[in-house]
């Protein structure tokens, strides 16, 4: 993908984000695959076996035109879907819950790429909306990514960077602060802190609070008005929803801070309710 002399930062930042798509899939299946980028060679693959490529794009805010583009063989985002999915408690797997699922293992993925390539060019980078799109036309440079899991072999899947990105990453010149985000580990210290955990620290992540929901027919929310009453699915004793990026994390009750709402922690979700709460 990245042409032989050029930004090693750019190599640095897929080491990265192979670790970090491995950690993400551990964290919802409790398997750790082994996920590895490689050199493409030739044209950029377009399907596998004869099916097209399930493909993703994710815009970067940061600079003009900075996407990255991954497309995956339908093996290969079934079988990621689906083993999450199933981790979860779900038994009977569809299609399209298996596809969304993969995009969202995916999207999380590259959230954490953006804060990696915000670290390296000196200035916040985040995402934008991801949408299903194939790689622009002159998006040729490209690497074979191959995810491994002990019980099968799944064909490859295909990351590709936008020429603005690799433009950018490339002109970049290695400065202290790079340095200090992924620094080399200490001979003495056999295993050395996580860089990707050294990136996610300083991530700000949206933090709200669900009370409750319930669903109306659309002649009853055209009704609504000033005064109107909403019923909830909820108690006043009930528990609330603690949600980050909009996943539920924890339960707790409502409490008044100097005259300010806040939830007291009482409950932690568990991994299973964590994992439906994506879909």
């Amino acid at each position: 993908m990245i042409p032989q002399g050029q930004s090693e930062l750019a190599r640095g930042i897929l080491d990265r984000w192979t670790e970090n798509l491995a950690q993400v899939l551990e964290s919802m299946t409790d398997r750790r695959p082994k996920v590895q980028w490689h050199q493409g060679t030739g044209s950029r693959p377009v399907d596998a076996g004869g099916q097209p490529l399930l493909w993703w794009e994710q815009p970067f805010r940061g600079g003009p035109q900075m996407s990255v583009w991954v497309g995956a063989p339908r093996a290969l985002w079934e079988y990621a879907g689906t083993l999450t999915l199933k981790a979860a408690g779900m038994e009977d797997v569809v299609e399209t819950e298996a596809r969304n699922t993969w995009f969202e293992i995916v999207g999380q993925s590259l959230g954490q790429m953006a804060q990696s390539i915000g670290a390296v060019l000196g200035h916040e980078v985040g995402c934008d909306g991801g949408v299903e799109r194939e790689p622009e036309p002159q998006a040729t440079e490209w690497a074979s990514v191959t995810m491994q899991f002990p019980e099968t072999d799944l064909p490859p899947g295909t990351i590709v960077m936008a020429p603005a990105l690799l433009t950018a990453l490339t002109a970049t010149r290695v400065t202290p602060q790079l340095e200090e985000v992924a620094p080399e580990a200490p001979e003495e210290h056999p295993d050395p802190p996580s860089r990707t955990m050294e990136l996610l620290l300083d991530v700000d992540l949206p933090v709200s609070i669900s009370f409750g929901k319930t669903q109306l027919p659309l002649r009853d929310v055209l009704k609504l008005m000033t005064g109107s009453i909403v019923e909830l699915n909820r108690g006043v004793n009930d528990q609330v929803d603690v949600l980050v990026n909009h996943c539920l994390v924890a339960r707790g009750e409502v409490v008044v801070v100097e005259g300010n709402y806040g939830v007291r922690i009482q409950e932690i979700a568990i991994r299973r309710e964590r994992l439906r709460s994506i879909q």
